[in-house]
């Protein structure tokens, strides 16, 4: 990050940089809190006076944030991921006074924000995920659940507002040099991360118009026929939510151009794409591209452990000296994991030399199972699979591995032995396993990739890019790929490898916290 003195920085996440689980002697233990969005945050720990807010996910959270004051959390999260106890006043991310507060939201209350409109319409929308004959359907139902949408994203603005803490009297605007309270001449700073709190950076300007607020999207976003199936004053209450912040970060340069032709078509805003900027309701919010990479020493460190070498030895075993395609994702409607089971299966059936040469090794992870349209697709990824293996399977070569249950060591341990990596989402904000496994694979992986990833912008000219709603010419690159000379694939390899690690996390969040900088200083005071 940059050597300028960063000052205080609240930051806002559904999912937080802690979890908890409940033993069966009764005790809560803490670990990392997993996902991109916080191997990503983290790296503000130890550089910054930090604030983390987020919400308790499951019953354990609850119980913790019950139990400790203001739902100041007694754990200490270091820069490095470590998680451990923590001085009880509060979880000490690296930083002086650094603490996370975990809001304890009434469970049908997050409920209907996080499963009915966060989940199973925010994420349908941006991902163009609707069967647009049967769904959506916005009535009464949805008109509860979009009131407990705002709830939930007020609950957000209050405890940041409170956190940060007493406004200098005068200063109206995040533009002044004394906002937030620091009259040393750096600021306080929110950063509110993603779909589930879309409305909270305008809800926070209204209470603390002193503050520097920035959003970012970790989602592709909808273009603005699509974004137009929400209700109207829904629509335009997402986009205002976001333009209450100063700034606005996405992945790759098709999103944000997508947002700002949402912001022109649906509210009319003044928009100027040449400056990247959004004028609305005398407010104006600069619009920024942020890919976020990987932090390639550390990953190349936790890779070389001993938990995953083990993984690295059984899963050698399995593939028995054969080329290995790998694919690691959740069982997430968008991954498109089922038209990658087809796509491999029409590699064996147009390209018989492959039989008895290759392994297709297939972590789905599993995710959002409260929704029955998930716990639908991880069945049909179950049965995809279980169709190849008794089709192409023999004695001595089982073409697929299968496994649904989350293990990181063994991701690592496939992305080390992978030949070819499979990632072909139907659309993604970025997708960081196709920048992890060209770093961690031993022989240099070729990496076919879906064109529909924000990653595609920036691995293009090493990847093999797909239609991923194209299963021929999917199988086709699995082809190319496994044929592809050891010469090509190194060569491509190291493509990936160094466009993956341009921008680890401490960069994405430095040019974030200086783009917000130079955002707030344009306010009218």
């Amino acid at each position: 990050m940059s050597a300028e003195p960063p000052g205080r920085v609240l930051i806002a996440s559904n999912r937080g940089p802690v979890s908890f689980s409940l033993g069966n002697d009764g005790k809560l233990t803490s670990r990392r809190g997993g996902g991109g969005v916080v191997a990503g945050l983290s790296a503000v720990a130890g550089r910054a006076e930090v604030l983390w807010v987020c919400a308790a996910l499951n019953d354990a959270d609850r119980a913790a944030a019950r139990a400790a004051p203001d739902g100041r959390l007694d754990v200490s999260l270091s820069a490095d991921g470590a998680v451990r106890p923590g001085p009880e006043s509060g979880a000490d991310l690296g930083g002086p006074e650094s603490t996370v507060r975990m809001l304890d939201i009434p469970a049908p209350v997050f409920d209907r924000a996080y499963n009915g409109v966060a989940n199973s319409t925010l994420w349908f929308i941006h991902h163009l995920l609707y069967d647009t004959p049967n769904r959506p359907l916005f009535g009464l139902a949805f008109r509860r659940e979009w009131e407990s949408f705002r709830a939930y994203n007020a609950a957000f603005a209050d405890a940041l507002a409170e956190g940060a803490g007493p406004a200098v009297p005068g200063a109206a605007t995040a533009g002044d040099a004394t906002a937030g309270g620091d009259t040393a001449g750096t600021r306080t700073r929110a950063m509110v991360q993603d779909y589930h709190l879309t409305l909270v950076p305008r809800m926070l300007a209204e209470r603390r118009p002193d503050l520097a607020i920035a959003h970012f999207s970790h989602t592709p976003w909808a273009p603005p026929e699509y974004f137009a199936l929400l209700p109207d004053d829904v629509a335009r209450e997402v986009l205002e939510g976001i333009l209450g912040a100063d700034h606005a970060g996405f992945h790759a340069r098709r999103w944000a151009g997508a947002f700002l032709d949402c912001c022109e078509a649906v509210l009319g805003a003044q928009v100027d794409r040449a400056a990247c900027t959004v004028r609305h309701a005398g407010h104006t919010t600069t619009v920024g591209v942020h890919p976020l990479g990987v932090d390639a020493p550390r990953l190349t460190a936790r890779a070389a452990a001993d938990d995953v070498q083990a993984h690295v030895s059984a899963l050698s075993e399995v593939a028995g000296g054969r080329k290995l395609i790998v694919r690691i994702d959740r069982t997430e409607l968008s991954k498109n994991i089922v038209r990658g089971l087809a796509a491999y299966r029409e590699l064996l059936i147009t390209r018989p030399q492959w039989h008895g040469r290759v392994v297709h090794l297939a972590f789905a992870y599993p995710s959002r199972h409260d929704l029955p349209e998930y716990r639908e697709y991880t069945a049909s990824v179950q049965r995809m699979a279980r169709e190849i293996v008794d089709e192409f399977g023999t004695e001595d070569w089982d073409p697929l591995v299968l496994q649904v249950n989350d293990d990181y060591p063994r991701s690592l341990a496939a992305y080390r032995l992978a030949d070819v990596l499979l990632v072909n989402p139907v659309r993604d904000g970025m997708n960081l396993v196709a920048k992890e496994a060209p770093l961690l694979s031993e022989r240099g992986c070729a990496l076919v990739l879906s064109r529909e990833a924000g990653a595609a912008a920036e691995l293009a000219e090493g990847a093999l890019l797909v239609n991923p709603y194209d299963v021929s010419a999917t199988a086709q690159a699995l082809h190319e790929a496994l044929s592809m000379t050891d010469e090509e694939r190194r060569r491509r390899a190291t493509l990936l490898a160094q466009a993956s690690a341009a921008c680890p996390p401490d960069q994405w969040l430095a040019a974030q916290l200086s783009a917000l900088e130079t955002a707030a200083r344009r306010q009218p005071a």
